[in-house]
């Protein structure tokens, strides 16, 4: 789809359709009132017979609208006019492009970024209007012999502001919410794609090709490299497959020569049976969605490099399988991690935090400011905040209020949890110097404080993100998370967040 900022008025502008707010009560806003006032009556007069009363969700389209040159007005309700917060802005929106897809409009212009929204720029109101617009055209069929026919004509989308000395600030933010939803595409794909299609090997070639599309630095380690640096721990997880593990390591180098680079280390687990420690056989599918941490990270680095951020950034990510058979690792065995410390495997099954912890360790040679991991990494987090915030862990306070920042900023929010050492003692292991697990409860807190013994040398955070990066059910799919969060922290440390 084309996108394009534009600032006209209403009832001058050509084109398939017009999109324009009507609060509660039929209240006008400024561009239905201009169309109004050139339709002479013609709009009031429809909403008058009751047609519609500007309820938020409510749609009403218009053909052949008296006074003005485009072919539709579409009317969006926005309900009470006190109320018209963030939640309802981007409602209208989703509720606009719904309406306008089941019509036959080519292209549209849509009237309703100009909206105040409390506390919300006019950079926020188009970022996440291109954001919600590429959601909505997200479709993944390259599977289906029979392709989705629904109709969906669009094929222009222009976003509309008041004043022409807002076009620049428009533009930019424009480019920024279509940058983000760049790479919430190429997450959700990755996550989506099966298990026999994204094992490590292909997400390896993908890093790859994106290496050489963006212009970033691109390392691949086998398995043989990963034996020589130690990483026994991450190779325990990979020891029952066929599939081949790979450390990918990519990295933007937007920054200033000597700038420490944040470091996002994804969890790739491309399929977890749980090992021995086997999963029960109902919605075991679902497990291809254990590697959409690293497809959130690599969907991140897209959205920097698509907008040339001025910053210095390394993507790492373990991918590996979790398989049962001969070779694989059992609950009971002991190994030694890259940093040196031992480890009980307790639970094959919590095989995320393995593989991690020696990413972890491998992410001090880069000698970085801020490292975050990102992963699908306990079922306790969904019990804990189900499907609507991410859990969020960090070993400095600061560094935990910025991402929650980000993450309202975004729409992408995340939860602050606890990571007091009152925890770690439920981690002790009689054989090794941890466990893999610690008991029953608090699990998304204890399978923090496992890595955290793995970052004492830099500033870090852990996103468990496993109720927010895919949704179950008949609406199955990844859904791009945590890319907007991290996109915004990214976007706010490189000054270019409005």
């Amino acid at each position: 789809m084309e996108f394009s900022i534009k600032s006209r008025s209403p009832e001058k502008q050509r084109g398939a359709c017009v999109v324009v707010g009507v609060f509660d009560s039929r209240k006008l806003t400024p561009p239905a009132a201009a169309l109004e006032k050139a339709a002479n009556g013609y709009i009031a007069g429809i909403l008058g017979r009751g047609d519609m009363n500007g309820d938020a969700g409510s749609s009403l389209l218009l053909q052949n609208v008296p006074g003005t040159l485009c072919d539709r007005v579409l009317l969006i309700g926005l309900g009470k006019e006190k109320e018209f917060h963030e939640k309802e802005f981007a409602k209208a929106i989703r509720t606009a492009l719904k309406a306008i897809n089941e019509t036959g409009a080519t292209d549209a212009s849509i009237y309703l970024c100009e909206l105040p929204v409390r506390k919300r720029s006019l950079a926020w109101r188009i970022r996440q209007s291109a954001m919600i617009a590429q959601e909505a055209a997200y479709k993944f069929d390259q599977f289906k012999s029979k392709k989705d026919d629904t109709r969906r004509p669009l094929k222009k989308l222009s976003f509309c502001v008041d004043r022409r000395s807002e076009l620049p600030l428009a533009e930019e933010a424009l480019a920024q919410g279509l940058a983000i939803a760049e790479g919430m595409s190429l997450a959700r794909d990755l996550g989506n794609l099966p298990p026999n299609i994204c094992h490590p090997t292909h997400i390896a070639e993908l890093a790859q090709a994106k290496a050489g599309e963006f212009k970033l630095d691109c390392e691949i380690l086998e398995r043989a490299d990963m034996e020589k640096l130690g990483m026994h721990s991450l190779l325990a997880v990979a020891q029952g497959s066929h599939q081949p593990p790979k450390l990918i390591v990519l990295s933007h180098k937007g920054g200033k020569a000597g700038e420490k680079p944040v470091v996002l280390v994804g969890k790739g687990v491309t399929f977890d049976t749980g090992g021995i420690s086997l999963k029960p056989a109902p919605d075991m599918d679902e497990m291809k969605y254990d590697m959409c941490g690293a497809a959130g990270v690599l969907g991140t680095l897209r959205t920097v490099a698509r907008l040339k951020l001025p910053i210095n950034l390394t993507v790492i990510v373990p991918a590996t399988e979790n398989m049962p058979g001969g070779g694989a690792t059992r609950p009971g065995d002991i190994v030694t991690s890259m940093s040196g410390q031992t480890i009980e495997i307790l639970n094959t099954d919590a095989e995320g935090r393995l593989i991690l912890c020696d990413a972890l360790t491998y992410a001090e040679r880069f000698d970085p400011d801020t490292v975050i991991d990102v992963a699908t990494l306990t079922g306790a987090c969904v019990v804990a905040l189900g499907s609507v915030a991410s859990g969020l862990f960090a070993n400095k306070d600061a560094l935990a209020h910025d991402l929650l920042d980000a993450g309202n900023e975004a729409h992408d929010r995340a939860w602050h949890m606890p990571l007091w050492d009152d925890y770690q003692e439920l981690l002790k292991s009689p054989f090794a110097d941890m466990g893999n697990i610690g008991g029953r409860w608090g699990g998304a807190i204890t399978a923090a404080c496992f890595l955290s013994r793995f970052t004492k040398k830099f500033r870090w955070a852990h996103l468990d993100v496993a109720g927010t990066a895919y949704k179950s059910g008949a609406d199955k799919g990844a859904t791009g998370r945590p890319v907007p969060l991290l996109a915004h922290y990214l976007m706010q440390r490189a000054g270019k967040l409005n």
